[in-house]
């Protein structure tokens, strides 16, 4: 699930956060980096799971509607559809996925409140009282729970719910949410459907802990590669997160031979532009591109397959 880019960030507030708490370790650094990855993997189990049982709220008003002593009309008609269709039913009754949802404790972090309150403010809109009257399809059950899972993770409450349950909500949130539309365009869903968005550990290993490992252990031979093309620049006045984010790129491009040339700059730009000064952006493509010409020039940039230099 967790994208290159995502690491890159992982591993660069890592990296800062060495630089700030002398009292951390690099083993300490790297357990809060796993710790990181776990807990984008529980964003997305609690989003899947708050969604299922929003839906899943609809039965309960239905059993409150059928025990009305004198019920209307509508309440003789309601159906508790958006709970009862094959989609949100593969997901609840997935032993697999309860358990683990309970193993990892995300039912705990979930409150009961705010299912009821997002399933009955969702129950106002217009594209709710539709479905309900549409022909059944499992086209139409995607289309309500993508409408439902948009209109509360757009909200201001919700996000402040997140920032303040996972830390990671800010940095992995875009992911999460194309993660969560994704599973809901593949449903109904079969056991073990989660682990395609479990973070892989070619991602978060094989590049996220060696690209760590060697930025923090080779900082002082990173440092003197990139001090020459800072030019009018003293290294002393460099921002932390630039240069860390430029020690970043130079490991990359030396060590990373499948990673494209053209992808680490535009990554490490790109990074700058949510997590560094307004000029940083500027000084990291500046500096990136004097590096590049210079490495290819001595030799230390190979890469692996047609086009990844260039």
């Amino acid at each position: 699930m967790l994208s290159r880019r995502n690491v890159r960030v992982k591993v660069m507030q890592g990296l800062y956060t060495l630089t700030r708490d002398e009292g951390l370790s690099y083993a300490d650094a790297i357990k809060r980096y796993r710790q990181s990855v776990d807990a984008a993997f529980d964003l997305y189990l609690y989003n899947l799971l708050l969604l299922m049982q929003i839906a899943d709220y609809a039965r309960t008003v239905a059993e409150k509607k059928a025990a009305k002593l004198v019920p209307t009309a509508e309440d003789k008609a309601f159906r508790a559809k958006i709970a009862e269709n094959d989609l949100v039913r593969s997901v609840l009754k997935s032993d697999d996925f309860r358990r683990l949802t309970r193993m990892r404790h995300i039912d705990n972090r979930i409150d009961k409140d705010q299912v009821r309150r997002y399933y009955m403010e969702f129950a106002k809109t217009d594209d709710y009282k539709e479905y309900l009257l549409a022909p059944d399809s499992n086209q139409a059950d995607k289309e309500i729970l993508l409408k439902l899972y948009r209109f509360w993770v757009s909200e201001e409450s919700f996000n402040e719910l997140m920032e303040e349950q996972f830390a990671v909500w800010l940095d992995d949130k875009s992911i999460v949410v194309g993660s969560i539309k994704k599973t809901l365009k593949t449903m109904p869903v079969d056991d073990g459907f989660y682990e395609a968005y479990r973070p892989s550990k070619e991602t978060v290993t094989d590049f996220g802990e060696v690209l760590f490992h060697k930025v923090y252990f080779e900082s002082k031979e990173l440092l003197e590669i990139i001090e020459p093309t800072l030019k009018n620049w003293d290294v002393d006045r460099v921002a932390i997160i630039d240069m860390i984010s430029l020690k970043m790129a130079v490991c990359e491009l030396t060590h990373f031979t499948s990673i494209p040339t053209k992808v680490t700059l535009n990554e490490f730009v790109e990074i700058s532009k949510l997590y560094s000064t307004d000029k940083s952006k500027d000084f990291i493509n500046g500096v990136l591109d004097r590096l590049m010409k210079e490495l290819q020039k001595t030799g230390k940039i190979a890469k692996e397959g047609r086009g990844l230099i260039d």
